[in-house]
């Protein structure tokens, strides 16, 4: 019998490491007793106490608000962007434009954190605004990083498009904006959504950026955790991250069915416009054909008559 490999080993310690962490938060999340270590019984107490803990809850609030403004303005943006890079060829600037997008992956969160901070502080010194930080900050600061996110995997997207649709519709009459409307758009909504929840999840675990970028009464969830965290373990954490991870997990199982239902369609969907290329094309080569051979009939009756 064949004995595991080391590198199987490796991957089943590293599931270990990853998740069983996890599902030991999850079954605390149930424990009864007010010590995180300890086993006191099943009670769904602590959802209790984080429910009604008005603090968490603004919280909560205040970071689903600004991930929902930063991810949707970042999938307008990053679509926009990775359109220029992917469709727009080597214009002059294209260097400086694709080094200023991909510069937030690479760069340190601290020095974006500082960066932004500076940034905020001169525009309120000489425009007047922001006159306090807060969840505009964030929004802002949050909306630079994940836009370059969302270029990244819709320029991807458009890279690997086939474009033989495209101009198959503007060879048909389309105008190029009811191509992006009707052709472009809809294939790569998958990478968009995809974007999106990047997009989203970044700006609702980010810590480091908004700890540079908060102001008084402007805390989020990551920060508030952080603060509580730093002194003691309490066990509403754990019902949090349960309820976190829950629907996460639901969010992912069904924008997975939903870009699984949307692959489909597209497949289907450039299937029959294939077809119907092909439909509208062989008339003509079918005409061009006949032409073809009509001139040569003619031509062979002409040899005929002057050999006559």
């Amino acid at each position: 019998m064949k004995r595991p490999s080391f590198t199987l080993f490796l991957f089943m310690a590293g599931i270990v490491f990853l998740y069983i962490p996890i599902l030991w938060l999850i079954v605390y999340s149930f424990n009864k007793s007010q010590f995180v270590p300890l086993w006191g019984g099943f009670s769904f107490r602590w959802y209790g106490v984080f429910f009604h803990n008005a603090m968490m809850m603004a919280a909560a609030k205040r970071s689903l608000e600004i991930a929902l403004t930063a991810a949707s303005c970042a999938v307008v943006l990053g679509t926009m962007a990775g359109y220029a890079l992917a469709r727009m060829g080597n214009f002059r600037t294209r260097w400086l434009f694709s080094g200023m997008i991909t510069a937030p992956l690479v760069m340190p969160d601290v020095i974006t954190g500082i960066s932004l901070l500076l940034m905020f502080i001169a525009m309120s010194t000489f425009l007047g605004w922001p006159k306090n930080r807060g969840m505009t900050t964030i929004a802002l600061a949050h909306i630079t990083f994940c836009t370059s996110y969302v270029t990244i995997v819709v320029q991807s997207r458009l890279v690997a498009m086939d474009r033989a649709l495209e101009e198959a519709a503007m060879d048909l009459g389309s105008t190029p904006f009811r191509v992006l409307l009707d052709i472009t758009l809809p294939i790569i909504s998958p990478a968009m959504l995809s974007g999106w929840l990047l997009a989203f999840t970044m700006s609702l675990d980010d810590l480091v950026i908004s700890t540079f970028v908060a102001g008084p009464g402007s805390t989020t969830l990551p920060l508030l955790i952080y603060s509580e965290v730093k002194l003691d373990v309490k066990p509403d954490v754990n019902a949090l991250a349960t309820i976190v991870i829950t629907v996460v997990t639901i969010g992912t199982v069904i924008a997975g069915f939903i870009m699984h239902r949307r692959e489909k369609k597209r497949v289907r969907d450039e299937q029959m416009a294939f077809s119907e290329i092909e439909n509208y094309r062989s008339p003509s080569m079918r005409n061009l054909n006949i032409m073809q051979n009509g001139e040569m009939s003619d031509g062979k009756s002409l040899s005929v008559e002057t050999t006559v």
